[in-house]
């Protein structure tokens, strides 16, 4: 059952790597062969699953919004257009999302906009609210007719309450904030999925002053205000879709959300200081495979469970407007990946989604360990692996998955995006199993999932309805 939260009025936080892991919903597991799971039917699988995670099935939701198991309980705790405390408005299309640690036991949400179209925006009809934007904290004000709608927002919820202290915007005037993804030290990475160059473009009925396809950081703060709209443009520019930083090394990796997308690694001159630019590498398979999306039109193929070794190449003028960064790197002998999109950094581990991989084109999960010495000349003795996760190539289990998490108890949780038909929350265990958490009862993307640190609370978007929902219930804690 879903309720709509009661609301009240009324530092960026340093995490420890212990910390940092909690706020991503990781505990320490074992990791087990995962092929074996999938020789079993699918009545089988529904079963086991039902038997190890001990949810139940799901129960018809009365106000037709999502299904959840016996227990468990939707709250609403944001709604497009409603009035913020900084007095704009709540943008449409909440997309990918992290949780922190706030003061007095509160949690900070940062929350992507996947906005392009002014009427999704914060400003309101006609832009009457604009003033209320310092000039300087807007990244691009669009010639002054079309600011640009997209950015992140913050919300202070007390899960002890399950209320709403505090939303406010803290980026404004970026484009298409899709994913990205939380740092060790208390920030939200955004991420634009796009590549406009400035000037004016038609098809989206906007003007830019500036080139977009950056990152930028919004730290976590429960105190209302603007990020310093600053793109990372060490990072690259490309259609950016998520990014996990490696709390033991500050390495950032980074998916594209293209067909014929790369991996990419950012090795900061400064681990914790983003912005003093470093070294940008992208992915290469020493196996020679050179696209791993395993469409049936490719004579190579990747297989679940196989570890390969891979290595990093060096890329030039990543910031190039010409947007083919993919292309020169994959001339170079970088493995493309099928539509990279979300990503989570585990416990010695990195997981990322390929929505469009796979035979059946239905999504592919990857996991990444990292060499010992990730990032030095030393990886070359000890690479790091790869190894396709999941690929299940059958719609009953999982359908183009895009954001990821990894919950309390150690499976990933992704959030399917079909295309505008209804879509699941979909747990995946350590050996493979598939199983629904949740159902949408609507048309649209679930987007964002994370839980709080606390472990009380998983929160989701979901991205057409413009809605933020916390989840309740009797979730296991590992």
């Amino acid at each position: 059952m879903c309720y709509t939260a009661p609301m009240t009025g009324r530092a960026a936080n340093t995490l420890t790597r212990r910390q940092f892991l909690r706020t991503c919903g990781v505990v320490t597991v074992g990791f087990v062969a995962y092929q074996k799971a999938f020789s079993a039917g699918v009545d089988a699988m529904a079963a086991a699953a039902s038997q190890a995670e001990g949810y139940g099935p799901l129960v018809e939701d009365p106000r037709g919004l999502i299904d959840l198991p016996q227990g468990f309980i939707c709250r609403i705790v944001s709604r497009a257009g409603e009035e913020m405390d900084d007095g704009l408005l709540v943008p449409g299309r909440p997309d990918a999302m992290a949780a922190f640690p706030g003061p007095n036991g509160t949690t900070l949400i940062v929350c992507n906009h996947e906005c392009v179209r002014m009427s999704d925006g914060p400003f309101g009809r006609n832009n009457t609210r604009l003033g209320r934007i310092p000039a300087d904290k807007l990244y691009d004000m669009g010639a002054g007719m079309t600011p640009n709608p997209g950015g992140t927002t913050t919300i202070v919820w007390d899960t002890r309450v399950n209320i709403r202290a505090r939303q406010f915007m803290s980026l404004a005037g970026t484009l298409i904030n899709c994913a990205g993804g939380p740092t060790p030290w208390g920030s939200w990475i955004s991420c634009e999925e796009t590549a406009l160059t400035a000037g004016y473009h038609e098809e989206e009925k906007i003007h830019c002053l500036k080139d977009h396809g950056w990152c930028f950081e919004v730290p976590a703060s429960h105190e209302v205000g603007l990020a310093d709209p600053v793109p990372l443009t060490g990072m690259g520019r490309f259609m950016h879709e998520a990014v996990g930083v490696d709390p033991r090394t500050g390495i950032v990796y980074l998916t594209e959300d293209r067909d014929d997308g790369l991996i990419y690694r950012f090795i900061p001159r400064q681990p914790g200081n983003l912005g003093a630019g470093g070294r940008l590498q992208a992915l290469v398979l020493l196996s020679g495979v050179r696209d791993a999306s395993n469409w049936p039109t490719l004579k190579e193929t990747v297989a679940i469970g196989e570890r390969m070794n891979v290595r990093w190449i060096d890329l030039q003028d990543t910031d190039s407007p010409k947007d083919d960064l993919r292309h020169r790197g994959h001339a170079a002998g970088a493995c493309r990946f099928a539509r990279g999109e979300g990503m989570w950094v585990g416990d010695g581990e990195v997981f990322w989604v390929c929505t469009s991989g796979g035979r059946s084109q239905i999504g592919q999960i990857f996991r990444y360990v990292p060499s010992a010495a990730e990032g030095s000349e030393r990886e070359k003795a000890a690479p790091g692996r790869l190894e396709l996760f999941i690929e299940p190539n059958d719609a009953r289990r999982m359908v183009n998955p895009d954001n990821i998490t990894i919950s309390p108890w150690g499976d990933v949780i992704a959030c399917e995006d079909t295309g505008g038909s209804d879509c699941r929350l979909v747990g995946i265990t350590r050996a493979g199993t598939l199983y629904t958490l949740a159902h949408s009862r609507r048309h649209g993307e679930f987007a964002g999932a994370v839980f709080s640190p606390d472990a009380s609370t998983l929160f989701v978007n979901m991205l057409e309805q413009g809605l933020t929902l916390a989840i309740t219930g009797p979730w296991k804690k590992s």
